[in-house]
């Protein structure tokens, strides 16, 4: 059982499943902020457990439960799936609190600073070698983490875990050899178990079908929403380049920013007006310094 082979070239049908799952996901804050009376805990339950029939259809459809079941029969990789499979629970779960409580700003932020986060996990753990320009990101990314922290008097707990969380599973799901319909579907079969538990527990007390009509529908929803952007995401990585995919990543979160500032209308504030101008300079030297990496390499 391997992993599918890494595309070298861009496609449009890889640029169409990637941008459609980013546009999904800069949509998602006003999806969870229609369930901002529900517990957080609640609404991952259901994101596991809807997730389970629409990732085993797709997969149904693509003729490739194979790799499943050896996964399923394999200790280490089931391990391995339950490690990345936590790690995507917790950022689930904060990122849920953080837009029912008016934290968008927050989580945005995380999403911006996590692939410099990757840059920095690469270089310390895998002795990655930067070029000044990406440790000139990395310390400007530092830099507006500090910068809120100094102002506010308490580290951005929410940005920093949504960033490590992401960052840490993103970079141990490369190690999963296994493809990336099937990594998904084994993750939340894993989560399913303990969800369903907790679904059984929370009983009437529950908004699932004691709740509205509308309450039961968005949690209904909450699988599709969370299973289709990944699964278009996993299927656009593997048709474009690794420097294509580090440009559109910046869609979601800009699309979250936007969406926080305009429409939740959180406050700003002087301290995330210097913070953020931070962030995107350093997103903009990280790109830069992606594309000129993708240009030597094709040269």
């Amino acid at each position: 059982m391997t992993a599918p082979t890494p595309q070298t070239g861009d496609t449009p049908s890889g640029f169409a499943y990637a941008v459609a799952a980013y546009l999904l996901w800069g949509f998602l804050p006003l999806y969870m902020k229609a369930m901002a009376h529900i517990p957080a805990a609640e609404i991952i339950a259901h994101r596991v457990l809807w997730s389970v029939p629409i990732a085993g259809a797709v997969l149904l459809a693509l003729g490739r439960t194979r790799d499943l079941v050896t996964a399923l029969r394999t200790p280490r990789m089931v391990v391995m799936a339950a490690v990345t499979a936590s790690l995507i629970s917790v950022n689930w779960g904060v990122y849920v609190w953080a837009i029912a409580n008016d934290r968008a700003l927050d989580a945005a932020l995380g999403y911006y600073v996590n692939p410099l986060f990757s840059v920095a996990l690469g270089a310390v753990i895998l002795r990655e070698r930067l070029t000044p320009t990406q440790w000139t990101a990395v310390g400007l990314a530092a830099l507006a983490v500090t910068v809120l922290t100094v102002s506010a008097g308490v580290v951005p707990w929410v940005a920093l875990v949504l960033m490590t969380t992401f960052g840490i599973y993103g970079f141990l799901r490369k190690t999963l050899p296994i493809g990336p319909n099937q990594g998904f579907l084994l993750e939340v079969l894993l989560l399913a178990p303990p969800a369903l538990g907790y679904m059984i527990w929370l009983g009437p007390s529950g908004h699932f079908l004691t709740g509205s009509w509308r309450d039961t529908a968005l949690l209904l929803g909450a699988g599709a929403v969370t299973a289709i952007p990944l699964m278009l995401y996993a299927n656009g990585a593997k048709r474009l380049r690794l420097s294509t995919i580090g440009i559109l990543q910046y869609i979601a979160p800009t699309m979250i920013f936007l969406i926080a500032v305009f429409v939740f209308e959180e406050p700003f504030g002087a301290a995330r007006a210097v913070a953020f101008p931070l962030i995107w300079a350093a997103l903009a030297l990280y790109t830069a310094s992606l594309l000129r990496s993708a240009r030597a390499a094709r040269a």
